[in-house]
């Protein structure tokens, strides 16, 4: 069975087609995604309309090659699955509307996929993972801790207050002035730094132990470069903030652990692909025996290959979506 994945969350337009049986066993036939980073990159952030209207002009290429990579065509595909939300309402339409007239078009099933769950199923491309596992989903617009109990059950442990780490990355890179997108950039220059070099606030959240907050350790980086810091070079400072944040993630993740059977931990979503952050938690994970997963970087971003993953699994147990439904902007699981 092939089906075609497609995400547009974001500024990412992004097609895949996986091949899967019918023992849920799944393999990546094509993954493609069109980045905007050069369009956002002078604005250092996402901009949402044009996001969108790009995702007018690359859609469609970017499905025609996703098929030839595939080596298949339209005709050839029994289903598709795409992202209905969460994310910027623009970009979804443009994804959604797509999806539906070429399901329509087709007459083949059309499955509405959250965001979340293709991040929380994603790790299952590449590995396989006994349920329940706990996963740790850090992109630039969700941080959350949820326990997969199994495809479509899904827990929520814990999540961010305020910002999430990846919008937590990139608008400190902006206040450092790196550039955008910053994750990738303040990852490479704490290569070179202390990170030990600058003490930064930690937040706690009263009450919720297992819940992230990001916008104070912002707002400190911000106090600290505005006040002045010539003894601090740009390497120790994101050095610093990064390792910071790091912590901030690792500490309510293996508190959540301790509340649970030993097994695996799934960090996934965009900030995943952070060096740090990968070496970090695996060696926290490995102290107190669990396992730790991470998908490779090409399936941490916003892909369709983990959309069409999620949607694989609906489509076994026989369900499907109309063609009325609707993107949502903040879908909930």
């Amino acid at each position: 069975m092939l089906i075609l994945g497609i995400e547009s969350s974001c500024d990412d337009a992004a097609c895949a087609v996986i091949e899967t049986s019918h023992a849920g066993v799944a393999q990546v036939r094509s993954s493609v995604v069109a980045n905007q980073d050069e369009i956002h990159r002078r604005y250092g952030g996402i901009v949402p309309e044009l996001a969108s209207r790009n995702h007018l002009v690359t859609i469609l290429p970017v499905i025609e090659d996703t098929l030839a990579a595939a080596g298949c065509a339209l005709r050839d595909i029994d289903a598709i699955a795409v992202t209905r939300g969460p994310g910027l309402v623009g970009s979804l339409l443009v994804g959604l509307m797509c999806a539906k007239g070429l399901a329509q078009a087709l007459a083949i099933p059309l499955i509405g996929v959250n965001h979340i769950e293709g991040h929380l199923l994603a790790p299952l491309l590449e590995y396989r993972i006994a349920m329940p596992y706990l996963a740790l989903v850090v992109s630039g617009g969700h941080t959350s801790l949820f326990v997969v109990e199994d495809f479509g059950q899904y827990r929520e442990l814990g999540r961010t207050r305020d910002d999430a780490a990846g919008e937590a990355f990139d608008k400190v890179a902006k206040l450092m002035g790196l550039g955008y997108p910053g994750g990738r950039i303040i990852d490479e220059l704490a290569r070179r730094g202390n990170r030990n070099c600058v003490k930064l606030p930690q937040a706690h959240v009263r009450g919720a132990p297992l819940d992230f907050s990001f916008s104070g350790i912002k707002t400190a980086v911000a106090l600290l470069i505005a006040n002045g810091t010539p003894s601090v070079t740009p390497e120790d400072l994101a050095a610093s903030f990064q390792e910071t944040v790091v912590e901030m993630l690792i500490r309510p993740t293996m508190a959540a652990a301790r509340t649970l059977d030993n097994g695996t931990i799934a960090l996934t979503g965009g900030v995943a692909a952070n060096s740090r952050l990968r070496t970090r938690l695996s060696e926290a994970a490995a102290a107190e025996g669990w396992r730790m997963v991470a998908p490779s970087f090409k399936f941490c971003t916003d892909n369709a290959a983990m959309i069409a993953m999620a949607g694989s699994y609906r489509l076994l147990r026989g369900e499907c979506d109309s063609l009325d439904q609707d993107a949502e902007a903040s879908l909930a699981l």
